[in-house]
């Protein structure tokens, strides 16, 4: 068996890859790793289990329920939320263990699944590796009353995280219309009804999941959608969600997308102006434009890059304590709040930054100026070479011929079967001549 976990748990094409017996198998291995570790010591065990809107997601949902419940796990099953709700209602309701079903932003025929430990945080490398090593092993299985029991959420779940999002802000959102792209995802109940609950006025789109059209041509991947929907409805300022909600990006009055990187910028001067951002510091990964670094800079907070991957950004933060990190895709972690990346907790405290200032979403964002940057996803290549040579050589001519104007980064997908290319420059037309050229040498000499 090839490693089944990547950076954001297990995920592939569900029903080849992603199976219901797969999901069964490693829920009775997850039980049993975290069993063995003491952490159901004392109580019985109990889990949450929730996904995104995708038709497989059901029976996947159910094989997860099945196999926690074989192995004397009671079971929460709280139907269509965010991953981090699930993360959140892990926490809250004190639960050993959280399952999200969800591929995220890919497209509807793929699928995931994620455990959460106690606490809602994702878990370790080491657990995953352990999970894996012992799923299909011999094992005495619970009988009678020891079994686990599986329950289905009457709708309290999604309430209680609703309730929770609001109170974390201060400021009422009255008075701004906000137009909401839920990706026909998990957010499509939650989102606008967070947002309606703080006092918004909001115009929905894209929040009619039918288990095929997650992600289709809309949400945080496609912001084509939303950016007409705010010009078109007058609204203030719009937020888009990709399918689990854990991303969120942004879109100003004019119908101009803000990043997740101007997004980070925007919240790190005001927590830093509220005290809230510890020792100063926002925790970025490599893929964040030099802009936002450079901004932050002059705003007299410092930045920590780490690798690409929430869990990594997370990671870093836990360490240090630091309270705000993400990603340029729009995950966003605000440590005080929430475990994992939150886009809707992501929307209320940019719109209440907006609301609290009085200042235009395009006035706040703009302290960060991006440099030109291209991103190019080179498919049908071996991922596990990008150490060849002759590439290596290659960025390094490209890195030399930008100098201290720009940057390269190369780097194999951690959820995906492609190579990603990334270069920034002093102007987009270099930063799109050298993303080509690196492009197609890895064609060349990676391809399979």
């Amino acid at each position: 068996m090839g490693q089944l976990f990547g950076t954001d748990g297990v995920r592939g094409l569900a029903n080849r890859d992603v199976t219901a017996e797969l999901a069964l198998d490693l829920s009775v291995a997850a039980a049993h790793v975290l069993g063995s570790r003491g952490e159901f010591v004392g109580h019985r065990p109990r889990a949450v289990v929730g996904r995104d809107t995708r038709i497989s997601g059901e029976f996947l949902a159910a094989s997860v329920a099945a196999g926690l419940a074989s192995a004397g796990v009671d079971v929460l099953n709280i139907g269509v939320l965010p991953t981090p709700a699930v993360a959140y209602l892990t926490a809250s309701l004190g639960v050993d263990i959280g399952v999200v079903l969800s591929a995220s932003h890919n497209a509807m025929p793929d699928n995931g699944i994620k455990f959460l430990a106690r606490g809602g945080h994702k878990l370790d490398d080491d657990l995953e590796t352990a999970i894996e090593a012992r799923i299909g092993e011999e094992w005495e299985r619970p009988l009678g009353g020891d079994v686990g029991r599986i329950r289905i959420d009457p709708g309290s779940a999604g309430a209680s995280y609703i309730e929770h999002l609001v109170g974390t802000i201060d400021t009422p959102l009255t008075g701004l219309r906000i137009a909401v792209d839920c990706a026909n995802g998990a957010a499509s109940e939650v989102g606008p009804a967070a947002l309606r609950e703080a006092g918004a006025d909001v115009v929905v789109i894209n929040a009619s999941p039918d288990g095929r059209n997650i992600n289709e041509k809309c949400g945080s991947t496609h912001p084509e959608q939303l950016q007409a929907a705010v010009v078109a409805s007058g609204a203030d300022l719009g937020v888009a969600f990709d399918g689990d909600a854990d991303r969120c990006l942004a879109v100003d009055a004019s119908g101009v997308l803000v990043d997740g990187d101007q997004i980070m910028g925007v919240l790190a001067v005001a927590m830093r102006d509220r005290g809230e951002l510890v020792e100063d510091t926002l925790v970025t990964t490599v893929m964040s434009n030099l802009g936002l670094r450079l901004a932050m800079r002059d705003a007299g907070i410092a930045t920590v890059e780490t690798g690409v991957g929430d869990r990594y950004v997370l990671e870093a933060m836990r360490a240090a304590g630091f309270s705000l990190g993400g990603e340029q895709s729009g995950h966003i972690i605000m440590a005080r709040h929430a475990t994992t990346g939150d886009g809707v907790l992501t929307a209320l405290q940019l719109a209440a930054r907006v609301r609290a200032t009085g200042r235009p979403l395009h006035e706040l964002a703009g302290i960060v100026r991006r440099l030109p940057q291209t991103l190019v996803n080179v498919n049908g290549v071996d991922k596990a070479r990008t150490d060849d040579g002759v590439l290596a050589d290659a960025v390094k001519r490209a890195e030399d011929t930008l100098g201290d104007t720009g940057r390269v980064l190369l780097r194999p997908s951690g959820t995906e079967p492609l190579v990603r290319v990334m270069v920034e420059a002093a102007t987009q037309s270099d930063a799109d001549r050298v993303a080509a050229e690196l492009a197609g040498v890895v064609r060349d000499r990676l391809s399979l």
